[in-house]
């Protein structure tokens, strides 16, 4: 009952597109038709108007759980993969194993494709406090990690979205 198209439409491109943000279907539709639909399409759960605002939340708190004790140790986007067991970006046409802050950094990338981030955020989430880090290393491990997606014929590019801003792009 979208404007564009239905839930569960919306939801099936999501999940064909390997976007694995978890989905809480909240609709007035109760059939079990209509739950199954949601759930097989790739809903993580479903739950029917009116409901509690308490029970809305322990599903909620139970997603969020769930989501942080099985994270995937391998990250997929475009023709690339990411073990996070290994710290191993591969392609079909080769690997590299990438060291520390390269690791993370193209982890903060794959799990926020499509979505800019700023250098600044680059900087708090893989350096943290440090005081001694230049603001050009984030440059530089950008650098590194564009050479490397280059050499393993990657279907996916850092661009700078904007000053100070970064985005990984799928394309071709």
């Amino acid at each position: 009952m979208l404007p564009e198209m239905d839930g569960i439409q919306a939801l099936s491109e999501i999940r064909k597109n390997n976007i694995n943000t978890p989905v809480l279907i909240l609709t007035a539709k109760s059939e079990i038709e209509d739950k199954l639909d949601g759930l097989e399409s790739g809903a993580d759960d479903y739950l029917t108007k009116p409901f509690a605002a308490k029970e809305l939340l322990a599903r909620i708190r139970t997603m969020i759980r769930t989501q942080t004790t099985q994270t995937e140790s391998i990250l997929y986007v475009g023709n690339i993969t990411l073990n996070r067991a290994t710290f191993e970006l591969t392609s079909p046409t080769g690997s590299f194993r990438l060291a520390n802050k390269e690791f993370q950094m193209m982890e903060v990338f794959l799990c926020n494709q499509g979505h800019s981030i700023t250098h600044k955020r680059l900087l708090e989430k893989i350096w943290g406090d440090e005081k001694q880090v230049q603001t050009n290393v984030v440059w530089m491990y950008i650098s590194y990690l564009r050479k490397k997606l280059e050499a393993l014929h990657a279907n996916l590019q850092i661009t700078e979205a904007s000053h100070a801003e970064y985005i990984l792009e799928v394309g071709g």
